[in-house]
C-alpha cells in the first residue's frame, strides 16, 4: 500500500462528486426546457432528469479472491468511479397552458421530469461528500507531514 492511498481514495472521490454536482447543476438549469431532444417522430421532447451512478472500483471478485490468497497486494477501498449516467424515465408532467408555444390541442405542455426539491437534495448530498473527501485530504496530508517530522 502506498502512503498516498488515502489521498487517492479521496481524490477519486471528489472527481466523482464534483461529476455528480455538475449533473444535478444541469438538471436545475433545466427544469423549464420543453424542447431538449428531437424524438424518431421529429417532435422535441422536454428534457430528461439525468442521474449518476457511482460504484467502487477495483473491488471486484477477482481481487477479493486474490488477496484471500496472498497472491496480490491490497487494493481494496480503492475509490469510487463513475458507472454510467442515466436518463430518469419517469413520466413527464402535464401542465395547462395554453398560450405556450409546445402545447398540444387540449392545451397541456409536457414539461420536464426534473424536482427542483430532489436535485437540491442530491446537490446538498454531493456537496456534503465532497467536503468530507476535501477533510480526509487534509488530515492525510497532515498526517504524512508529521511523520516527515519524525526524523529532524
Amino acid at each position: 500500500m502506498s502512503i498516498f492511498h488515502a489521498i487517492n481514495t479521496s481524490a477519486s472521490s471528489l472527481t466523482a462528486q464534483r461529476l455528480r454536482m455538475d449533473v444535478v447543476s444541469s438538471n436545475i438549469a433545466n427544469a423549464q426546457t420543453t424542447r431538449a431532444v428531437m424524438n424518431e417522430d421529429g417532435e422535441y421532447e422536454p428534457y430528461r432528469r439525468k442521474m449518476v451512478t457511482l460504484e467502487p472500483s477495483g473491488n471486484n471478485f477477482q481481487s477479493f479472491l486474490d488477496r484471500a490468497v496472498g497472491s496480490s497486494s491490497d487494493n481494496s477501498g480503492s475509490g469510487v468511479k463513475v458507472s454510467q449516467i442515466t436518463e430518469d424515465e419517469t413520466p413527464f408532467e402535464m401542465v395547462y397552458n395554453p398560450d405556450h408555444p409546445d402545447a398540444n390541442d387540449a392545451g397541456y405542455v409536457e414539461m420536464p421530469n426534473v424536482d427542483p426539491l430532489k436535485e437540491m437534495v442530491d446537490l446538498m448530498s454531493a456537496t456534503r461528500s465532497y467536503e468530507a473527501n476535501i477533510t480526509s485530504v487534509n488530515a492525510s496530508k497532515n498526517m504524512l507531514l508529521k511523520a516527515l517530522e519524525i526524523g529532524k
